[in-house]
């Protein structure tokens, strides 16, 4: 699923009242995560904040299951809160990944559902609508994903945000293989949004996917350019080699500069960019 938002977690959770909370939340942002349960865990008395920081937590350490019972107590709490309701969709997806074919049918139509109720909810939230788009754009027909359901989505976002359509219309072109379309797509999600490096980022990956190694190349140039020694474009550029089985060296150096940068819960978790070190390190 797309990295995480601190927008809409900080939005949610203006009410959240004591210097525990902030200092619990400071902690996550920080992706201290294990911190920010050590001080949410002893509170004697827990807020529903608390709670669904707590589940965050845990969801960014991996323990999926935990962090599903959290999310459903705050959404038990406030049913009528999407934020909560897309945290919990997110917990689903992550059980559906890991459990067995059998639970994974199950858990992946709970996360769909969670999602679209998250939309319901408030279709500004454009981090719910976003894994709406995704979940349709990949899952089977079966538990409720499907192009026609990611096209009619991919038009809603193009209203609210012109780039992030182009975007999702790149990537429904890449379904189909029209890569054609999809190249049109991206560069033009780029133009629109001159500033934002992900978009930069996206062209980029396209292209080393189609072989297009020197013009990905470059492409990943102009993104260190426009946000020097920024994490998210070492770890593409470090993954887009390692995809592409090629410049190998230069990808364990990017990764290991990566895990030693500032990250926030925005970017791909240390624990990702460690298994790909592993991967190419024969670890």
């Amino acid at each position: 699923m797309r990295l995480l938002s601190l927008t809409a977690l900080t939005c949610a959770f203006l009410f959240a009242a004591g210097p525990e909370y902030d200092r619990a939340l400071e902690l996550y942002k920080h992706t201290d995560y294990e911190g920010s349960l050590g001080v949410l865990l002893p509170l004697p008395e827990k807020g529903v904040a608390d709670l669904a920081l707590m589940g965050q937590n845990y969801f960014m350490l991996g323990d999926a299951k935990r962090a599903l019972d959290l999310f459903q107590q705050a959404v038990t709490a406030e049913p009528n809160n999407s934020v909560y309701h897309h945290w919990l969709g997110r917990a689903y997806g992550r059980r559906a990944e890991m459990g067995n074919p059998f639970s994974a049918l199950g858990q992946a139509s709970k996360a769909r559902q969670s999602f679209e109720k998250a939309v319901a909810l408030d279709p500004k939230n454009s981090e719910a609508v976003n894994d709406l788009f995704e979940f349709y754009l990949e899952a089977p027909g079966f538990v409720g994903g499907g192009l026609d359901k990611a096209e009619r989505l991919a038009e809603r976002i193009a209203e609210r945000d012109a780039a992030e359509g182009n975007y999702a219309h790149a990537l429904i072109a890449e379904k189909h293989k029209q890569f054609r379309n999809a190249e049109k797509y991206f560069r033009r999600a780029m133009q629109l949004a001159p500033h934002q490096v992900g978009r930069v980022i996206d062209l980029a990956r396209f292209l080393a996917k189609q072989g297009r190694f020197e013009e990905s190349d470059r492409t990943f140039v102009a993104a260190q350019k426009l946000a020097p020694d920024a994490p998210k474009v070492l770890y593409a550029r470090a993954a887009t080699y390692i995809e592409t089985k090629r410049n190998i060296e230069t990808a364990k150096v990017l990764l290991e500069k990566y895990l030693a940068s500032s990250l926030t819960p925005d970017d791909p978790s240390r624990a990702d960019a460690q298994k790909l070190l592993r991967q190419v390190s024969g670890g």
